[in-house]
C-alpha cells in the first residue's frame, strides 16, 4: 500500500477497498501498514502527524471496528496517529470480529533518523494478547522489532504469532531480508508484517510486506519498490500452516531462552 503524504481522506478510503478486497477473499485477519493514514514523508512528517491525529474513539478507528464487524474478520488496523492529552503516539490497534478492540499498542522505539523522537511520546510496554483462535500474539511497530530484545521478550511470554506494522525505508532493505527471518527463527514465531510501498518527496519506503515462518522461511512477500508494479495496491493472501518440523524450531528456541 502507497500512502500519500497528507491525503488522509483517500487513503482511508482506499484501506477500506483494500480490507474489503482481502475479506472477500477469505482472509481471517487483515494488517495494515504502518502511518498508513498521515503517509510517511520525512520532509512533511510533523505536520501529517498533527493533521491525522485522532483519539481511539475517532473516525479511523471507529470505521475499521464496524468494518471488522461487518466482514467477520480480524483487522490489526495498521497503526495510527493516537492523539492523547500528554501528545501523539505512534499506535496500533487490533480488532477482533465482533469489533471489538483486542489490543493498543504504542511504538517504543521511534526512529530517530526520520524525527520520529521529537514528533511522538514513546510507548512504555510490550503488547502481547492471548485468543482461543489466533493463539498468543504480540503486537509491535517497525524499529520496535528491528530491536532484538524484542522478539526475545515476545518469545519468554509465549507469543506465537507477532503482528508488524511497517514504515521500512528502501535503504534499509538488507535489515528487512535478514533481521526479521533470524528474529523468527531464533525464537519460532510466525512475523507478519505489512510495510508501505512507494516513493514520496524524500522517502522510498520498501515494500515486500512479508509473512515469516517460525523456521525463518518466506511464507509470502509482496512486490518490493524497482519491481513492476509495486507501489500499486496490493493483496498478499496466505494461510498460515502448522508443520511438524515447526516442533524442533520452537524446542530449540525454548532452549536458547533456557
Amino acid at each position: 500500500m502507497a500512502s500519500y503524504a497528507g491525503a488522509i481522506e483517500s487513503n482511508r478510503e482506499m484501506a477500506v477497498t483494500l480490507i474489503e478486497q482481502a475479506g472477500g477473499q477469505g482472509a481471517d485477519l487483515v494488517i495494515l501498514p504502518e502511518l498508513w493514514l498521515s503517509g510517511y514523508d520525512v520532509a512533511r512528517l510533523a505536520d501529517d502527524v498533527k493533521n491525522s491525529a485522532e483519539p481511539l474513539d475517532g473516525l479511523t478507528i471507529t470505521t475499521m471496528r464496524e468494518l471488522a464487524a461487518r466482514l467477520g474478520i480480524w483487522i490489526c488496523a495498521g497503526s495510527i496517529v493516537e492523539s492523547t492529552p500528554e501528545g501523539h503516539y505512534n499506535t496500533a490497534v487490533v480488532i477482533d470480529r465482533s469489533g471489538e478492540i483486542r489490543a493498543r499498542h504504542r511504538k517504543q522505539h521511534l526512529y530517530p533518523f526520520t524525527g520520529e523522537d521529537v514528533i511522538f511520546v514513546a510507548g512504555d510496554r510490550d503488547t502481547v494478547f492471548v485468543d482461543d483462535e489466533l493463539g498468543t500474539v504480540g503486537v509491535s511497530i517497525c524499529f520496535d522489532g528491528d530491536f532484538p530484545e524484542t522478539a526475545r521478550r515476545l518469545g519468554a511470554a509465549g507469543v506465537d504469532m507477532v503482528l508488524q506494522p511497517n514504515g521500512y525505508e528502501s535503504a534499509a532493505a538488507g535489515y528487512w531480508d535478514l533481521l526479521y527471518p533470524a528474529a523468527a527463527l531464533a525464537n519460532a514465531q510466525w512475523w507478519v508484517l505489512a510495510n508501505q510501498c512507494g516513493t514520496n518527496a524524500t522517502s522510498e519506503l520498501l515494500g515486500a510486506s512479508s509473512v515469516i515462518a517460525p523456521d525463518g522461511s518466506i511464507e509470502a512477500q509482496a512486490s518490493r519498490i524497482g519491481e513492476v508494479g509495486a507501489g500499486q495496491p496490493e493483496v498478499v493472501l496466505v494461510r498460515l500452516t502448522e508443520r511438524a518440523a515447526y516442533q524442533d524450531v520452537r524446542a530449540f528456541a525454548a532452549a536458547l531462552r533456557a
